[in-house]
């Protein structure tokens, strides 16, 4: 979750986001009469997007053998969550027992000073649960775990079978792999296919396809001394890439954004990369669009989306029982039950597995397999690739806001610059 960043679990969506308050009944709405139960205590977690807990908490809620009840805020975008959690480190107060952090954010919750602010949720018992680069990535340099690892963001691309066959592509997902070899196949296929349906765009915005690129660089934005560094050839490359294809290629729409929704219901764009917990943002944007598919493939070989972590503030008044439930959440069945709900694949190592031997099938993306195009995705990923310092949230985020002054005509040139700029601010 993160699905996750203008979201990057889940989107950098500009102007108001509703709060949703989910009730212990359920994670998107209903009203809060099993806290009142006077079963032991209420803890507290707040998620954002939809990390698909509704049902996995609505079932420890009506267990009589649990030993506490639990609710459940759900904030709509990381980004507003963010800036919630990081006011209420820094005043002592405020928040909930539990925490979500978006993955590209936790390498600044994991620094020195704001990590003191964390339970240390360290368990040997646990040591081979997750994937050991999502462990990892939730440990501090000293070896205290911050963060339990919830969902991975293996990337897979999304595609209107139904749109590919007006155009007169292939729209069979194994012949549609085949057009996703590299990046300069994607946007090669992608000039052919608006020439022959040009009110329609290649992608969904500009900014998830930069996103997806840099999600295979290796040093995007610091150096592995942590060092800010965007003087670099990789960097800049993604950058005029998805500048040379704004126009025609992309719908310009700012993803998260009600443009971005809308162009789901008017074949507005053809393909779009997809992370498993965009999934549950497809079904919702296009509920009644027939089409959809999904093919096991990603330009360039892999790349990771997303992917989140549970965490307990020493704030909390209840430490003993979030880290129980947390632990709870993360384990095998839970993540197999999130993924069921929201598509967010697991990075329990168990939980994949499972997903992986049972090969069902989507029926809304034309029955594809995706738990198991998913676990194919993810061993096409490289460990630890992007490299993520402590400032890469923020400066992901001025990068994404270049990208989008192109999409709004500035020239490219006066759009870097500008990021430079900001990135020279953060140092």
């Amino acid at each position: 979750m993160s699905k996750n960043s203008k979201s990057w679990r889940h989107g950098l969506a500009v102007g108001a986001v509703a709060v949703l308050v989910a009730g212990v009944s359920t994670a998107c709405g209903g009203s809060d009469d099993s806290s009142s139960s006077g079963k032991g205590e209420t803890i507290t977690i707040t998620t954002f997007g939809d990390f698909g807990y509704g049902d996995l908490i609505k079932k420890w809620n009506a267990d009589p053998k649990s030993p506490f009840q639990v609710k459940e805020t759900k904030i709509a975008q990381w980004d507003t969550w963010k800036q919630t959690l990081t006011s209420e480190l820094q005043a002592g107060t405020g928040l909930t027992d539990i925490v979500a952090i978006e993955g590209d954010a936790m390498p600044q919750f994991l620094a020195d000073g704001a990590s003191d602010q964390f339970v240390d949720l360290s368990d040997k018992s646990l040591d081979n649960r997750w994937v050991d680069y999502k462990y990892k990535a939730g440990q501090t340099t000293d070896g205290e775990q911050i963060g339990y690892p919830t969902d991975a963001g293996p990337e897979a691309i999304c595609y209107r079978a139904d749109l590919f066959k007006k155009a007169g592509l292939p729209s069979d997902r194994a012949q549609v792999a085949k057009l996703f070899d590299t990046w300069d196949d994607y946007f090669k296929t992608g000039q052919e296919f608006v020439k022959k349906l040009p009110k329609t765009k290649w992608y969904d915005s500009s900014g998830s396809i930069a996103q997806a690129m840099l999600n295979q660089v290796e040093y995007p934005f610091q150096t592995a001394d942590n060092k800010v560094n965007v003087d670099n050839p990789q960097l800049r490359s993604v950058f005029d890439t998805v500048s040379k294809y704004s126009s025609n290629l992309s719908t310009q729409a700012v993803q998260w954004s009600d443009d971005w929704t809308a162009n789901f219901t008017k074949d507005g764009f053809a393909t779009m990369p997809c992370p498993g917990w965009m999934f549950a943002n497809i079904k919702s944007s296009a509920p009644k669009v027939k089409g959809w598919d999904i093919a096991d493939a990603f330009p360039g070989g892999g790349g990771n989306w997303g992917g989140s972590f549970l965490a307990v503030p020493k704030q909390s008044k209840h430490q003993a029982e979030a880290k129980q439930f947390a632990n709870w959440l993360t384990d095998k069945d839970q993540e197999v039950g999130a993924f069921d709900a929201a598509g967010a694949y697991p990075s329990n190592v168990a939980a994949e597995e499972e997903l992986s031997s049972r090969n069902e099938k989507d029926a809304y993306f034309n029955n594809a397999p995706t738990a198991q195009i998913l676990a194919n995705r993810a061993k096409a990923v490289k460990p630890n690739l992007p490299f993520k310092g402590d400032k890469y949230s923020d400066i992901l985020g001025a990068f994404q806001t270049a990208i989008q002054a192109v999409d709004d005509g500035k020239s490219p040139d006066t759009a870097w610059k500008t990021f430079t700029q900001a990135v020279g601010r953060l140092s």
